[in-house]
């Protein structure tokens, strides 16, 4: 059976001071009139019914998410005891979906992308379905063609193309028709410029989207050769699972573990890996000026989400409140944004110093607005 996992922890400090500890950027309305993450469970709704969707965050904002998912069994909202990364994120979420289910395949996703279609979405986790039930020990993860030279990203080369069908070459298990599959060749950290001009002009490399569909046995399998220490702290978890003292055990273990990435702990030394180029448009969202891609500019090229009077106001970010006017004279290439307790004015070539602000605050003493 086919089960999602959507990782929803992160703290969303680029997107202050709209993004709050107890509402970052997965539980703010972006680029709609749903929240990021309710957006991701709604995208899953044909394939994955709630009941088999797994929220793992962190444990202040379980109750957060459970207003936002009020249809989501409380007990599928996990609250990590303390922040680890992927990979411990997903060796957690892998234990408590195989005691459900030791045959369960699942889908792993973050909570804060934005990605279209919903339909091509759900072909493209049905076609990875397909790869892993041809072969259960395969992994497969989606590639975004990439459309400028970014170093934020971490990049996929893809290898050779996938076949079709199954050995028989007869609809059925591994059957690709519908999206292109390959195996990958390597895995490559973020680059510097001229690296990712190189990847963009050979056409070989996808940006990676950090969505992965696997079996749990399989993962949970790969984290105990890769990683075993962490392993034994993730066997030790799902051993509790149901008695008394689990929470005390989670707690415990999972706080013990030396935290990494899936793709340093177990994609890139992984040897049978595959890559859907995603037939979906993706964003992952990550600052304030994706909101220009999210959102139509008007004619001076302002991105505008709330009320907005703007004098000769050009190429900016606005956005606020839709009670509250935002009058904006003589500015250009500005980020504004307005909240009840708070308001950030910036280039946008200084939208990465926002964690710098962030941290300030932190250090003054003054986090009520955090």
């Amino acid at each position: 059976m086919l089960y999602a996992v959507i990782m929803a922890g992160g703290s969303g400090t680029r997107f202050w001071p709209a993004s709050r500890k107890l509402q970052p950027k997965q539980l703010l309305s972006l680029s709609g009139s749903r929240t990021m993450i309710q957006a991701t469970s709604d995208r899953l709704a044909e394939l994955v019914p709630v009941e088999n969707q797994l929220v793992i965050t962190n444990q202040i904002l379980v109750a957060p998410i459970a207003q936002q998912l009020p249809n989501h069994p409380p007990a599928n909202l996990v609250g990590e005891p303390a922040k680890r990364d992927t990979a411990p994120c997903i060796g957690l979420a892998a234990a408590l979906v195989h005691h459900q289910d030791p045959d369960a395949v699942m889908a792993v996703m973050p909570s804060d992308h934005v990605i279209g279609t919903d339909q091509q979405f759900c072909q493209a986790i049905e076609a990875a379905h397909q790869l892993v039930l041809q072969d259960p020990t395969r992994i497969v993860t989606f590639g975004i063609k990439p459309t400028y030279p970014a170093e934020s990203f971490g990049y996929i080369q893809r290898g050779a193309p996938l076949p079709a069908g199954n050995d028989s070459g007869q609809t059925g298990p591994g059957q690709t028709d519908s999206v292109n599959a390959y195996a990958v060749a390597q895995f490559k950290e973020k680059p510097d410029q001229t690296t990712a001009q190189h990847y963009l002009e050979s056409g070989d490399f996808y940006w990676n989207s950090g969505i992965f569909l696997w079996r749990a046995s399989t993962i949970l399998e790969a984290l105990k050769t890769n990683q075993p220490q962490m392993y034994a702290h993730i066997e030790t978890i799902a051993n509790a699972i149901g008695r008394p003292d689990y929470q005390d055990v989670l707690e415990r273990e999972f706080s013990a573990i030396e935290g990494t990435s899936i793709d340093y702990a177990v994609m890139e030394s992984y040897p049978n890996v595959a890559v859907i180029e995603a037939p979906f448009e993706w964003d992952d969202v990550g600052s304030w000026q994706s909101l220009g891609r999210l959102h139509e500019s008007d004619s001076n090229g302002n991105t505008v989400v709330g009320k907005h009077i703007g004098i000769d106001t050009t190429g900016s970010i606005i956005f606020g409140d839709p009670q509250h006017t935002i009058v904006t004279i003589d500015i250009d290439d500005l980020i504004v944004v307005q909240t009840k307790d708070a308001t950030l004015v910036a280039p946008k070539s200084s939208e990465e110093r926002v964690r710098e602000a962030v941290k300030r605050i932190q250090e003054s003493g003054s986090t009520d607005c955090l």
